[in-house]
């Protein structure tokens, strides 16, 4: 069957650099929503602990729990707490929602600084703070999301001065509602290698762990590189069967692959099934320039070769880049039941 490499050294190698700008482990909170962007939930928290990361951001209550074991401290983004946990707290992303936390719950504030998605209006601040203080609940941290960290435009500087601004209210607020002492983080991947002096409590860090953080070249910290990165996940594919064709025959579905002179066709047990995009059918070609031969099917695709193995990828921006789309879909696409070896 097909299969996901993880390359250890690759991660190590990323979070090394991750940690010079955060200036130390304890504040890389390492991002595994979305079973770890594809890569294994538990296979990534596994070796994040084994380097010493502490803090762990994941979507809902069930990847928590999953990893509980893994972290000293796990932050779910969009979910609701359904049991008591000194280790679990829960993002509010909407006034409307303070009341379906129980109390003693440990929360944090989500404010929307520009991106207008998730969290509470800048406005809204004071009377999050006084319904959380009525609930009961445990606020222990403000927090905001950029839009653009990965592009160059106004958004970025205005929202890092919203959420300046917001700081200065919501340490008043905390003093006056008792719930000092409040910490604060904004930055995602791209934020933090854009930021030349990190001060915040800890940094959100998802695509970069992962090696495939993409940024413009003015944007990049002086002497931290992205392209200092490496890409941890790699696709291997297996043999399924192998012909000879001729000039003339056909290969796959609707026919769309004709062959223009004699060759090797060999069918490999990795389809979009299994998470390889369709869009990349006709044109894609691996990492060691071997071409696919037609249409992606469900659980199988062609290529011209003989290999009993063949690397379909081992970065997922360069396969991005013939689906029309990013990385971060290319990896998340990559469905669980595929085996996933470090």
């Amino acid at each position: 069957m097909a299969y996901i490499a993880l390359d250890k050294n690759h991660f190590f190698n990323n979070l090394d650099i991750i940690t010079k700008l955060t200036k130390t482990k304890d504040k890389t909170a390492l991002v595994l929503k979305d079973n770890a962007y594809g890569h294994g939930l538990l296979q990534i928290a596994r070796m994040a602990k084994e380097y010493g990361i502490t803090k762990a951001v994941v979507r809902t209550f069930e990847e928590a729990k999953q990893i509980e074991s893994f972290f000293e401290y796990i932050l779910v983004l969009a979910d609701f707490a359904q049991e008591s946990n000194e280790k679990i707290r829960y993002t509010i992303n909407d006034l409307r929602a303070i009341h379906k936390f129980a109390k003693n719950t440990k929360v944090q504030l989500k404010v929307d600084t520009g991106m207008c998605r998730n969290g509470i209006l800048m406005d809204e601040l004071e009377e999050a703070f006084v319904l959380c203080a009525k609930q009961g609940l445990k606020l222990e941290a403000v927090f905001t999301h950029h839009s653009c960290a990965d592009e160059e435009n106004e958004y970025f500087d205005l929202q890092n001065k919203n959420f300046q601004q917001v700081k200065k209210e919501a340490e008043v607020l905390a003093k006056k509602y008792d719930f000092t002492p409040l910490g604060f983080h904004s930055c995602n991947s791209a934020a933090l290698f854009r930021t030349n002096d990190f001060d915040e409590d800890m940094a959100r860090v998802g695509i970069a762990a992962y090696g495939c953080l993409e940024l413009p070249n003015a944007l990049h910290v002086k002497g931290l590189h992205v392209n200092e990165l490496a890409p941890v996940l790699s696709v291997y594919a297996k043999k399924i069967s192998s012909r000879k064709l001729q000039k003339g025959d056909c290969v796959g579905y609707g026919a769309a692959f004709e062959v223009k002179a004699s060759c090797s066709v060999t069918n490999y047990d990795f389809g979009y099934g299994d998470g390889f995009l369709r869009s990349c059918s006709h044109n894609f070609i691996t990492p060691e320039g071997i071409k696919i031969a037609g249409r992606i099917s469900m659980d199988n695709s062609s290529f011209l070769t003989d290999k009993e193995e063949l690397l379909i990828f081992n970065d997922a921006r360069e396969v991005a880049k013939y689906a029309g789309t990013i990385s971060y879909e290319i990896l998340t696409s990559l469905k669980a039941h595929l085996r996933r070896t470090i």
